[in-house]
């Protein structure tokens, strides 16, 4: 069984077309989709899709300059109904992106943190783990976590050094490996994703983004999990079945609620 830790199935690229897509992931072993929220416009959204595995609820750091204190208000209220919610398993997508420049500029930059560090408060509040955005931001990453202490979580799509992904394993956190590692180019996540502790380690696609070297049309999906789980098996040089048991282990380990949600990804 492999468990695709980040997949955006509400994505406009996908609209009706959830159920397939998830039904295609089971048929290739991808037997869980865990999917994030990104606003307060797809809370509902995500959490019906949680059927398919499981769902987060956040305000990712590309949605902040249009949200205010009314959303965190919504997303308190949201979390503590959701928590009788089998499905609901972490806060999320949350973080910082010190990458795309209009979330830069200073007032940008100290708004990001307000919304990270009020997260994590809540995170903390309800003993949640949490799905963290780490573009260009995994020091500033660290302070928070170090200043709020949650129980995990996942650094998504890490690309930062091997000393910060040390950091990060050290405070209870997994990291999110998935098509970036594909590409032969991608020497740092290569370089990563095979020598850091496998126990360390879980997989993900992002669908529809950060699509696998081998797809050269059309949107990332989560089928294709089964092929990235692959590539890891090459890079670390152990069977398909270890790679498996391993990530899918440690997927669960970060995100126990995953263990009492949804069993199969093929959920109608």
């Amino acid at each position: 069984m492999l468990i695709d830790t980040h997949c955006h199935l509400d994505a406009a690229e996908f609209l009706g077309q959830a159920a397939q897509l998830a039904q295609q992931a089971g048929k290739a072993g991808v037997q869980r989709l865990v999917i994030p929220a990104v606003c307060k416009d797809n809370f509902a959204q995500v959490a019906q899709l949680g059927r398919f595995g499981g769902y987060a609820l956040g305000i990712h750091p590309l949605y902040v300059p249009a949200a205010g204190e009314e959303d965190l208000v919504l997303l308190r209220e949201l979390v503590a109904q959701s928590m009788a919610d089998p499905n609901f398993v972490a806060i999320g997508e949350i973080g910082l992106d010190f990458f795309v420049p209009q979330l830069c500029t200073p007032e940008m930059r100290e708004k990001q943190m307000v919304f990270y560090l009020e997260q994590l408060r809540l995170a903390k509040k309800f003993d949640l783990p949490v799905l963290l955005h780490v573009r260009r931001s995994v020091d500033q990453i660290l302070k928070g976590l170090r200043r709020i202490v949650v129980s995990g979580g996942i650094a998504h799509a890490f690309n930062g050094s091997e000393q910060q992904a040390h950091m990060l394993i050290n405070l209870g956190f997994k990291l999110g490996f998935g098509g970036a590692m594909t590409y032969t180019r991608a020497l740092q996540i290569r370089r990563l994703a095979t020598t850091l502790p496998l126990t360390a380690i879980v997989l993900e696609t992002d669908a529809p983004d950060i699509a696998p070297s081998w797809l050269a049309t059309g949107p990332n999906t989560p089928a294709q999990l089964a092929q990235i789980a692959a590539a890891l098996s090459v890079l670390r040089k152990l069977s398909s079945h270890e790679i498996a048991a391993a990530t899918t282990a440690n997927a669960l380990a970060v995100l126990p609620r995953l263990i009492a949600g949804s069993d199969l990804a093929t959920h109608p």
